[in-house]
């Protein structure tokens, strides 16, 4: 699996300050993709087991989540890396244009965001959107917490 430079990010995961893995390989190619980066397989360094361990060691204590950008198409390796963040005690979640997730990743996030960009729709912050943000601890859709509340009154 490979993934660009992880930040840190305050607007991807409501209530939480997420180190956020942009992987790269998406097969949806989705027309008018915010991150076309992430559609060629060519793109970024491969993220080891270590590599990842840095990661979540230097900023655990800046951060209450770990998000990754796509890494469904590659489940054997995604899912040991949840669990890992996990037993740092850190929340995770899954950013995917996929409509639905292999149940072994679904069963390691607390938060997923399903569904293809489609532009007509817009993202998360549009409310005619197709895309679904889930707390999966409750099972709420959480996409009203991306909406612009000053722009729709």
């Amino acid at each position: 699996m490979k993934y660009l430079k992880p930040k840190i990010v305050f607007q991807e995961v409501p209530d939480e300050t997420a180190l956020v893995f942009p992987i790269s390989g998406c097969p949806r190619q989705c027309p008018g993709c915010h991150s076309p980066d992430l559609q060629s397989q060519e793109t970024g360094a491969l993220l080891t087991s270590q590599i990842y361990q840095d990661y979540l060691t230097r900023y655990q204590e800046f951060v209450t989540c770990i998000c990754f950008f796509g890494g469904d198409q590659e489940a054997a390796t995604l899912v040991p890396f949840l669990r890992l963040a996990r037993q740092h005690k850190l929340k995770t979640c899954l950013y995917t244009g996929a409509c639905l997730v292999p149940p072994e990743i679904h069963q390691e996030l607390d938060y997923l965001k399903t569904g293809p960009w489609i532009a007509s729709l817009g993202g998360l912050d549009s409310p005619g959107t197709n895309q679904k943000f889930v707390d999966l601890l409750t099972g709420k859709v959480l996409n009203h917490r991306f909406w612009n509340h000053h722009a729709t009154k």
